[in-house]
């Protein structure tokens, strides 16, 4: 009886203070969660069965799932490489900054100016005419995919630089100097010790790029269109072309929830199976 009264005290004190917090989550999260459920559900299971046999609905998944097969691996290799480049450093501080400027810039105007230097008659075509070198049309066709992956390393590489440096300076000194006095090469330190300790840090950055990966938008919009056709369409494209260009709200509410449980799926597998390779005693 105590116990209540006290919490019921707590909360007259203090739950004044969580209601614009629960308004905003209530508004914003649970009503719109709610309101794509009953869409989804709101003919039975048709809505399921049209999205599962959409040709389209094949590509975007396909799609998303190359993007995050290729993404992942190159931004893990290139930010922990410049990552290790700039660790130390007497000018690491003004390096995180600059790596993190894409980062400050709004992603639509990130996006133009890549449509500038990668359009037919853009800034790299020039150059290579310059060379000689046929021009490309890199917004169409396969190259268009490979125009994604680099905006996106280009945009997201500043953040998981961060991630690496910070996972590097939770090393103890103590075991590196040690491995160094026991004669361990640089590379057998990076291989041995390093790593392993920073296996949190890449368990972490998987997680969160490919939570990200999934929802991939603006990057395909503003450069592709999800084109040409629907050729290099995501997922996230998928559902934004059906639910607020063609009025699909059914529709496109089944594929934002056949979206959520893939991630939901993929990400309690990663967790489930965490302990198998990620090392969390620094001693």
């Amino acid at each position: 009886m105590r116990l209540f009264k006290k919490s019921n005290s707590i909360w007259q004190s203090r739950g004044w203070f969580l209601l614009p917090s629960l308004a905003g989550v209530t508004l914003f999260v649970i009503l719109p969660f709610g309101y794509m459920l009953f869409s989804s559900f709101s003919n039975g299971f048709v809505n399921y069965k049209t999205v599962l046999a959409n040709e389209a609905f094949h590509l975007a998944v396909k799609n998303t799932l190359w993007f995050t097969g290729v993404g992942i691996p190159l931004l893990l290799f290139f930010s922990f490489a410049a990552a290790l480049g700039i660790y130390k450093s007497k000018y690491m501080r003004l390096l995180k900054s600059v790596y993190l400027l894409p980062m400050a810039v709004p992603t639509a105007v990130v996006v133009l100016i890549w449509k500038v230097f990668f359009h037919k008659a853009g800034v790299l075509n020039q150059i290579l005419e310059l060379f000689q070198i046929q021009a490309a049309d890199w917004l169409s066709g396969g190259m268009a995919f490979w125009v994604l992956i680099i905006s996106y390393i280009w945009k997201n590489l500043g953040y998981t630089i961060v991630l690496w440096l910070a996972g590097m300076s939770a090393i103890p000194t103590a075991i590196t100097e040690a491995a160094r006095v026991d004669g361990a090469s640089r590379w057998q330190s990076l291989f041995k010790i390093q790593i392993p300790m920073l296996t949190p840090t890449i368990f972490f950055v998987v997680v969160t790029t490919l939570i990200n990966c999934f929802q991939i938008f603006d990057e395909t919009y503003f450069l592709t269109k999800g084109g040409p056709g629907v050729s290099s369409q995501t997922v996230a494209m998928h559902i934004y072309r059906k639910g607020f260009q063609e009025y699909h709200f059914g529709y496109a509410s089944t594929l934002g929830l056949i979206l959520f449980v893939i991630v939901l799926l993929i990400t309690i597998l990663m967790f489930r199976y965490q302990q198998k390779w990620v090392t969390y005693d620094t001693e």
